[in-house]
């Protein structure tokens, strides 16, 4: 009798445990979905910022790292791609409030109905660089030779104005390879003939002797912007935002051209993935303060814009 009364009570334990645990696991998941409508809820209330592996967005990198937008009074998220098309596809559809872009490609999103604005001008540019393998020294001997590209993009237009004045005998074939650490991938294993690249992916480039044959610097145009949806100017709040986060930035810039852009080793590795060597090897870069871009340059990608 005594031991029928102790199976009875152990099963009795049983099963209250088990009926715990049930609730148990109920309760975990309800505070789990509630976490996430709150943490859904922060998303949404935060700017959202699209953001590359390029050194233009430096300033971006090291304002979230030192909580320089929460300190100003803004909760930003970076949402981080690999390809310009994806930050620009992000913009288009309301993912992201603002992004780092090229004009061009910018200006390809205003024709399509989405209005931007361009608060900051960056220092983005690109060289276009050749395989040591390739024996192409000058850019006439891209004659019936592949570069890799984004398609209506400041590289598309880059490569006309390549084209266009060297006038290679026969045709320059363009490749889209819109994924930046694919496109550089392809040129250290010697599947391409040339690419644009900007930094750091550029200076990885020229470290493995590869050939520059043209830098965009020296076309005297800037196409580097940070662009946001026109809508938000006549929202109070998303407005306020972009006010506190352009104020950041600013501070952001003054550090990296006070200290230098291999000061930052540590955003360098996080976010670019560089090694030391490789951050010894880039170049001295200077930033300015948030301002508008000139209006030839914005003239100019809207123009090209509206051929295509």
């Amino acid at each position: 009798m005594k031991k029928l009364s102790l199976m009875i009570c152990l099963v009795s334990v049983l099963l209250f445990g088990m009926s715990g645990c049930g609730h148990s696991e109920q309760e975990r998941h309800r505070l789990s979905k509630q976490e996430k409508a709150r943490l859904d809820s922060i998303d949404r209330a935060s700017l959202k910022i699209g953001v590359m592996p390029t050194l233009d967005c430096l300033p971006v990198y090291l304002a979230y790292e030192d909580s320089l937008f929460l300190k100003q009074g803004v909760t930003v998220h970076l949402y981080r791609y690999n390809a310009q098309m994806d930050c620009d596809t992000a913009i288009a559809r309301g993912r992201v409030e603002g992004t780092v872009t090229d004009l061009v490609r910018a200006a390809r999103i205003e024709k399509k109905g989405v209005p931007l604005f361009y608060p900051v001008s960056t220092n983005l540019y690109w060289q276009l660089i050749s395989n040591r393998k390739a024996r192409v020294s000058e850019l006439k001997q891209l004659s019936d030779k592949m570069i890799a590209i984004t398609r209506h993009s400041a590289t598309d237009y880059l490569a006309d104005l390549a084209i266009d004045s060297a006038k290679p005998k026969y045709e320059v074939y363009r490749v889209q390879i819109n994924d930046l650490n694919i496109r550089l991938s392809m040129l250290l294993n010697n599947e391409m003939d040339a690419m644009f690249l900007p930094e750091p992916y550029a200076t990885r480039a020229r470290m493995a002797q590869n050939v520059v044959l043209m830098d965009s610097r020296d076309k005297n145009i800037n196409l580097g912007a940070i662009a946001f949806r026109s809508k938000l100017k006549s929202n109070r709040r998303r407005k306020d935002q972009i006010n506190r986060f352009l104020t950041a930035y600013d501070i952001a810039v003054d550090s990296i051209n006070k200290n230098g852009v291999r000061k930052y080793a540590t955003l360098l590795k996080k976010y670019y993935n560089l090694d030391a060597h490789t951050i010894k090897s880039l170049p001295q870069l200077k930033y300015s303060h948030a301002m508008e871009p000139l209006q030839r340059d914005l003239q100019l990608s809207r123009k090209r814009a509206e051929k295509e």
